[in-house]
């Protein structure tokens, strides 16, 4: 994961721009039940407000076993804003979370945490 810049918005919320890397094989998530997996990545994190604050970052829906074991290099798909000026040296989490999608029954959901990332002291 890199910051790629990191901005306080005319408004006085936080941007951020983050370019990632995102390998993961989840094959052994099909079966002869899985019509396709909804993948997601999200920065996670706390504020004064918010004990949990989840932003999505990137997501794609992978519709067969052949394309679940991927690389992605990327930058956020989606704008990554905080709702004040909360981030400036923040410890946040990225979070990869996954949806089963069943040709019947029930969903089924899953994650897991990549923790240990800080934002900047200042703004760049």
């Amino acid at each position: 994961m890199n910051i790629n810049w990191f901005q306080k918005q005319p408004q006085g919320n936080d941007e951020v721009s983050l370019t990632m890397n995102i390998s993961a094989d989840l094959q052994s998530l099909f079966t002869w039940n899985t019509k396709q997996l909804f993948i997601f990545v999200a920065a996670e994190y706390e504020t004064p407000k918010n004990s949990l604050n989840q932003v999505s970052l990137w997501d794609a829906i992978i519709p067969a076993k052949e394309h679940a074991k991927f690389w992605i290099h990327t930058s956020n798909k989606y704008r990554f804003v905080d709702q004040g000026n909360n981030l400036r040296g923040k410890k946040f989490n990225l979070t990869l979370h996954w949806h089963v999608m069943p040709k019947t029954g029930k969903m089924f959901a899953d994650k897991i945490v990549m923790a240990g990332y800080s934002f900047p002291e200042e703004y760049r």
